[in-house]
Order: C-alpha cells, then sequence, then structure tokens
C-alpha cells in the first residue's frame, strides 16, 4: 500500500500530495495507480522505438537535399613566384 502511495505520488509530477492518496478510497487509488502505470508504459515503449530507430539507422538514410553538383565557371590558381 505505501509504495502504491509512493509511486502516485512521485509519478504525479505534483499533482498528488500524500494525504490526499492516503485519504483516497482504495478503488480510486488502484484506478489512479493503474492509469499513472499505462501512461508510463506506453512513454517507455515510445522512447525505446525512437532509440532503436536512432541505433538502426545509417548515413545513407538521412534526408539530403538533391542538388547535383556544378563544375565552379571560375579558375583557381596559384599565383607563380
Amino acid at each position: 500500500m505505501f509504495s502504491q502511495i509512493h509511486e502516485i505520488v512521485f509519478h504525479g509530477n505534483g499533482g498528488y500530495d500524500w494525504n490526499t492518496i492516503y485519504n483516497m478510497p482504495i478503488w480510486l487509488r488502484k484506478f489512479t495507480f493503474e492509469k499513472l502505470r499505462e501512461y508510463y508504459e506506453k512513454q517507455k515503449e515510445e522512447t525505446e522505438k525512437q532509440q532503436n530507430l536512432l541505433n538502426n539507422s545509417s548515413p545513407k538514410d538521412i534526408a539530403r537535399p538533391n542538388i547535383a553538383p556544378k563544375n565552379p565557371t571560375y579558375i583557381a590558381k596559384a599565383p607563380k613566384k
């Protein structure tokens, strides 16, 4: 029970205080705990998915502009001494 209260207060981002959660009806406390748990699990899955995309991508996968290189219209020569 106390670990559940701690998790709700800690992961509630300031939305809950200990006294409110302790005095909350058990069914509502369980519901709140489950909703927070589902939210953080979904967030963890999304983070892992993004991390896997970053780890599995190669430089070829990066979108680059389609600009063809042109030959320069000038001639650069070093001065002779």
